[in-house]
């Protein structure tokens, strides 16, 4: 019964969603420049969480190269 009652509500939700869009196709691609708009800042919030943000280095977790240890190895002085 279950399982009815979910392809019943995904038929009326697919009607309804296929209406709507048809019938204020207009209204919906007016706004669409704004959902643009929106993402964009939304975006850079949600996908700046994972690195930690802007300008955070940790010196501990970064090794600068040494310019001793690059010029040759050698001394000669």
């Amino acid at each position: 019964m279950n399982n009815l009652r979910r392809l019943v509500l995904g038929a009326f939700l697919a009607v309804l969603g296929f209406f709507l869009v048809t019938e204020h196709r207009a209204h919906l691609f007016g706004v669409l420049p704004y959902l643009f708009l929106f993402a964009c800042p939304l975006f850079h919030l949600l996908l700046h969480r994972r690195h930690g943000g802007h300008g955070i280095d940790s010196p501990q977790g970064r090794k600068e190269p040494d310019s001793q240890a690059n010029a040759g190895g050698h001394s000669h002085g």
